[in-house]
């Protein structure tokens, strides 16, 4: 059953069915037709997000276990409301001895039942990157005991031993009995250069998965089944299915076990221009796109020249996003992915060994093709398997081929080509070298471009942040209107019941916050003279220029319109830090610079004591306050107006000026919520119970409309976003006031598919969004 609306909730043990069982009537009041649930499975003790599942055969007790979820789902249905869920297919945690089928890996290694669940390289010992120093310091320290069956490391960590060397244990010498066992202890540092085993991006604590087995998949997924079997759930989203080695097969196969009345969207990333995933079984993806198709539309693209030269100015940095993220990708794979580069090199070494044309390539000439591609890879990655690749592939390897040409060493563009056609599936050598190879590449390059540009030049990059966000091309301000009609025609044509979001889980900046940070993008002038001076203000600490504007940036977007909190310094200091590390150019998660990030802090501090300083930046606010609110508005009535299926995160149904995780996951004020909702006061929940009620009233109009735009005439034209949805013989006509609150005085003429004529004097005269309905 495909939703009409949903409402996504993070559980955890201070959040469970209960606590959302309470809220199910306020769900229904608020028009939400299926709650969409975090992942529900056995996650490692004290999870507060549910990613690092350790049993995904059981529904998780510290959530209500499935009695509380049966509970939940049951009160959804007496109200005739139903049940989305996350599943985590690509990654298990591993990490706290919580994980049985882990567990048993370690204790049994290659023979373990479990053995092949886990993405690992058995030609060596499983490599544990858990120690805080190299294995000979943690033994002269005493740092590592023996404790019944089990190696303890720091009282904490604890790794059970072979079953032949228990009853002798006790005699051994703890290295010796080290050197028994199928794994090997070491420090956190060699991870990136030793590790054995495929890891969730550059997280130790997450095994990859090796859902393509056919018994893996059927272990992992029983849960799933009986589930949607009996009726409990509705359908599931995906977690990072791009990190699977086939994920349009798995796409396919998930389909095929649900039924096609299961609403299925997968969590990806479409790179820039990169097509819908269609022809995979999915109903679309979890709406990173469309927030990033939305996100455009409200940044002023005329902003890009004058946000640019101001950044380059503060930063001596450059004014464009693509250098940065060259850079990115030159480092992360140099620097925390190296282990996994030499595996790729490796498979592709014995993939050209295989085949006569390989006659003559060294590992060296491979690995500087591999390499260079990777840095200029235009997406997550390609789908091919060695003997074929979709059509889709050949667009993205010919944009690389492009990319790569100016990059490649003198004599070596056939290495490249010849790469290139095993990505095609088209390449010489062993079919089982070859898809070991290019499976290889393609769970390599996925890695490097979600922390290459979300998670590193994200954090170094500030023209403007409102653009940096997950799934955003942040080279890209605005958009003009009619690129904006022809995405949304293909949403409608392609993926019509895909989510539309514009806040999740991971955002990096809450959606009105970044509502606010795009009206700048209208005022570049006006915004680098009052920046300018507030860098002067803040000069007098020790903090890089670049560092100090995107904090200036980040209090200008999360500054709440009651004032700072207590705790506001604190929120405002831990993004800051995050930010840091994560950039890794002044400080890192490897090597603190806790000098540096004291002084970034201290600045915090000063400039929230400073009086001068906190009345500018609020009399500010106040001039572009209507226009925030505005693209705030816009955000909204799109969301539950264009074809997809809208998506609430938690608690943004009132303004969210949310920071990076974890403070997009604060608790939620629902008694609030509740008394705005029965009162009324809030210009965005007002707004969303309005479009949700006509959604609950005219289904078939949004599920099944067609996507029209109108015809706009007058000098505002460039400003007014209008289209029509029409079912049988149901219409919406649809216009939004982009990039400001008034008309500049030319006026325009609006004519509707369904052949409605609006002035447009008339349908902004007291707000920015105008829609109605007809039958």
């Amino acid at each position: 059953m495909t939703p009409r609306a949903t409402y996504r909730f993070q559980f955890h043990r201070e959040f469970t069915f209960a606590d959302a069982e309470a809220l199910v009537p306020y769900l229904d009041q608020l028009g939400i037709s299926h709650l969409y649930a975090s992942p529900i499975t056995v996650a490692r003790a004290g999870s507060t997000h549910g990613y690092d599942v350790i049993d995904p055969t059981r529904i998780n007790p510290e959530l209500g276990g499935e009695d509380g979820f049966r509970r939940l789902v049951a009160a959804l249905r007496a109200r005739d409301m139903g049940m989305i869920i996350d599943i985590v297919p690509n990654h298990m945690g591993v990490a706290g001895g919580g994980n049985a089928w882990w567990n048993d890996v370690l204790a049994n290694g290659e023979a373990s039942d479990y053995a092949r669940f886990f993405d690992i390289d058995w030609r060596h010992r499983l490599v544990l990157p858990v120690l805080g120093d190299p294995l000979s310091q943690a033994l002269a320290n005493d740092d590592l005991a023996l404790e019944g069956d089990e190696i303890v490391a720091y009282g904490e960590h604890r790794f059970p031993i072979r079953a032949e060397d228990r009853a002798e244990a006790a005699t051994l010498d703890i290295a010796d009995l080290l050197d028994r066992q199928h794994y090997r202890l070491a420090s956190w540092r060699v991870a990136n250069d030793e590790l054995n085993w495929r890891r969730f991006f550059t997280v130790n604590d997450l095994a990859g998965v090796r859902i393509e087995d056919p018994l893996v998949f059927e272990a992992t997924h029983a849960l799933y089944f009986r589930l949607h079997d009996e009726g409990l759930i509705d359908g599931v989203r995906v977690d990072h299915v791009d990190g699977l080695t086939d994920p349009i097969g798995y796409c396919l196969k998930l389909r095929e076990r649900l039924g096609p009345d299961a609403y299925l969207v997968i969590e990806k990333i479409l790179g820039v221009g990169e097509p819908q995933p269609t022809g995979w079984g999915t109903d679309g993806t979890s709406g990173y796109d469309f927030m990033e198709q939305v996100s455009t539309l409200i940044h002023d693209p005329a902003g890009e020249p004058g946000l640019g030269a101001l950044w380059d100015r503060i930063s001596g940095r450059g004014d464009f996003f693509a250098p940065e993220e060259f850079a990115a990708r030159q480092d992360l794979l140099a620097w925390q992915f190296s282990g996994q580069l030499d595996g790729c090199v490796a498979a592709f070494a014995a993939l050209a060994a295989s085949a006569p044309e390989g006659d003559g390539l060294t590992a060296a000439m491979l690995r500087r093709a591999i390499e260079r591609m990777l840095w200029v890879f235009p997406v997550y990655r390609t789908y091919g398997d060695g003997a074929a690749a979709p059509e889709r592939d050949a667009r993205t390897r010919a944009l690389v081929r492009e990319q790569v040409a100016d990059l490649i060493p003198p004599g070596e563009a056939p290495v490249i080509d010849l790469v290139l056609a095993w990505l095609a599936g088209d390449g010489p050598g062993d079919r089982a070298l070859a898809a070991e190879a290019v499976r290889r590449f393609q769970q390599l390059s996925a890695p490097i471009a979600a922390k290459a540009v979300e998670d590193t030049a994200f954090y170094r990059y500030g023209r403007l942040l409102s653009r940096n966000d997950v799934g955003f091309d942040a080279e890209t301000l605005g958009v003009p209107i009619d690129e904006f009609h022809d995405e949304m025609a293909t949403r409608a044509r392609e993926v019509p019941r895909a989510m539309l979001t514009t806040a999740t889980h991971d955002h990096k900046r809450g959606e009105d916050m970044r509502a606010r940070l795009a009206v700048l993008s209208q005022i570049p002038d006006r915004w680098a003279e009052r920046v300018e001076d507030w860098m002067t203000t803040a000069s007098d600490h020790d903090v890089d220029p670049a560092d100090r504007y995107m904090l200036l940036q980040t209090l200008v977007g999360v500054w709440p319109a009651e004032g700072a909190s207590a705790d506001f310094a604190e929120r405002v200091i831990a993004w800051q830090q995050k930010a840091l590390r994560e950039g890794k150019l002044r400080s890192s998660w490897e090597a603190p610079d806790e000098a540096y990030e004291q002084a970034c802090a201290e600045l915090v501090h000063a400039l929230l004591a400073d009086r001068g300083f906190t009345a500018d930046l609020e009399a500010f606010l106040a001039e572009i306050a209507a226009a925030a609110e505005a693209n705030s508005l816009v955000q909204v009535a799109l969301r539950y107006t264009l074809p997809g299926v809208p998506d609430l995160y938690q608690g943004t149904e009132l303004a969210d000026l949310s920071l990076v995780d974890p403070d997009n996951r604060r608790p939620v004020d629902y008694a609030r919520r509740q008394a705005l909702l029965d009162d009324g006061g809030d210009a965005k929940l007002a707004l969303i119970v309005a479009l949700l009620a006509l959604r609950r009233a005219r289904p078939g109009l949004f599920a099944d409309g067609s996507y029209e735009p109108a015809t706009v005439a007058g000098a505002a034209g460039e400003r007014i976003l209008a289209f029509t949805r029409r079912a049988g013989d149901e219409t919406l006509d649809v216009a939004v006031l982009l990039r400001g609150t008034a008309l500049p005085g030319e006026g325009a003429a609006i004519s509707f598919a369904s052949g409605r004529q609006l002035d447009g004097d008339e349908a902004f005269s007291d707000g920015t969004v105008w829609f109605t309905a007809n039958r």
